[in-house]
């Protein structure tokens, strides 16, 4: 199948599905299929599987409070195989797909094995920091009715992070240790970037909430 096929299929696909979680619609996705198609720049490996799992990763989504969170990349690489089936991708490569989309979630837990599925990792993993990281972090917050930040230590200075009650503390708490998990060189790279970013936005909150 030509590439530009495969990926107005998918795209199709995830267009006629609902939208369940607004900082996982079809414009993430379309990110993360931009962080992808650079990543592929710079590493050798299979676009065509990179393409469909990053077009599929995250066909299925559950809120991050729903209590089968931990279960939702299973769900989407299997939706995405039955898709891919379909559609007449061969058996061998629609593992190859489903294995990466099954092990790009950071709640899953599960260590990629091909190349192809660490860059789908990192690729989705991109879009959680940065500008856009930011948004998708404030949007989820509000999503859930958290509150921005501590009142009395919003940098989790003198406590450990709790991002279940306060949406600053995310940042501690899991995006600012995504840059050392990184699989790629050059995925390693822009996420040091876009983390340095990030913490230029807080040294500013800080200073508009007279705290630093």
């Amino acid at each position: 199948m030509e590439l530009t096929d495969l990926e107005k299929a998918c795209r199709q696909y995830l267009e006629s599905r609902p939208l369940t979680d607004s900082a996982h619609g079809l414009a993430h996705t379309e990110r993360v299929v931009a962080n992808a198609k650079m990543l592929l720049q710079k590493e050798n490996a299979d676009t065509e599987i990179v393409t469909a799992a990053v077009w599929l990763h995250d066909c299925v989504v559950l809120p991050k409070n729903h209590p089968n969170r931990k279960q939702v990349s299973r769900l989407a690489s299997e939706k995405a195989g039955d898709f891919l089936k379909s559609i007449g991708l061969e058996e061998k490569r629609r593992l190859q797909v489903q294995h990466a989309i099954h092990a790009h979630s950071f709640s899953a837990g599960i260590t990629p094995e091909t190349i192809e599925a660490k860059i789908v990792q990192d690729a989705d993993r991109l879009d959680a920091l940065g500008a856009i990281g930011i948004a998708r972090c404030f949007l989820v917050g509000g999503e859930l009715n958290r509150n921005l930040y501590h009142p009395d230590d919003p940098f989790c200075l003198k406590r450990p992070p709790d991002d279940t009650r306060w949406t600053i503390d995310h940042f501690y708490s899991k995006l600012f240790e995504l840059p050392a998990m990184m699989h790629t060189d050059s995925a390693k790279k822009e996420a040091k970037k876009r983390v340095a970013f990030m913490r230029t936005y807080l040294d500013a909150l800080g200073k508009e909430i007279g705290l630093r």
